[in-house]
């Protein structure tokens, strides 16, 4: 298993991705550092979350633009797997690899906590083989931006298509659902191809030993054995 992790100036979370990777493959991944123009080839390209660029002039529209992720979008035009998480989902919604954008929260304040997701029943994408439909999975959230935009006719295409991949549901010990005001409760979407997946939750923070939860590393090791 071959997987790269990109790397941004401000970027706080590629070191947990990595040791959660290493963990499960027992093999570490390749840091690729925004500047090179250049990935050898891998199985999965993960675009990690924190803070690229210091999240100035629009989350994620800066690291869109390296040369590092110009070296993804032709891994992911040959049908090479990409997941984003946090800002990096907001890395991958600025490429226009996947559809719609993150604006700031409802309530205009920063959420840090656990929510839970259900993982939806409509969508197909090999990613999530290892997990059962209509599984909750229990992950935590960490952001400013967090919350999903789409045009309603985007909406419809990403119902119509399967490609809504997690949706927010409510838990009487992790409080209310939605936790960002995300339309629909989007938690996560796929692309059409069901290879590329952006979401708002760590599931690199969710790896049991301590984390309260290991359900991030059973989502992770579902997509693993989904692009090997």
């Amino acid at each position: 298993m071959r997987v790269a992790i990109l790397v941004f100036p401000g970027s706080n979370c590629d070191r947990d991705m990595m040791v959660a990777i290493e963990a499960i493959t027992g093999r570490r991944p390749a840091l690729i550092w925004h500047k090179d123009s250049q990935i050898d080839p891998v199985d999965l390209i993960i675009v990690p979350g924190g803070f690229s660029f210091g999240d100035y002039l629009r989350c994620g529209a800066l690291a869109a633009r390296a040369p590092a992720v110009e070296a993804m979008l032709d891994h992911a035009s040959r049908g090479g797997a990409v997941l984003g998480v946090c800002n990096g989902f907001q890395i991958l919604l600025e490429t226009g690899l996947l559809p719609g954008t993150l604006i700031r929260n409802t309530g205009l304040k920063f959420v840090c906590r656990a929510v839970n997701l259900q993982l939806q029943p409509e969508q197909s994408s090999p990613l999530f083989a290892a997990l059962q439909p209509n599984q909750t999975l229990n992950i935590p959230v960490a952001h400013n931006e967090g919350n999903y935009f789409a045009q309603e006719d985007e909406l419809d295409m990403l119902r119509q298509n399967g490609q809504i991949a997690f949706r927010y549901a409510a838990s009487p010990s992790f409080g209310p659902d939605n936790p960002n005001g995300a339309s629909d409760d989007i938690a996560g979407i796929v692309s059409g191809n069901g290879r590329i997946l952006g979401m708002m939750p760590h599931p690199e923070r969710a790896m049991g030993n301590g984390h309260n939860s290991a359900d991030g590393r059973a989502l992770l090791s579902s997509i693993l054995q989904g692009v090997a």
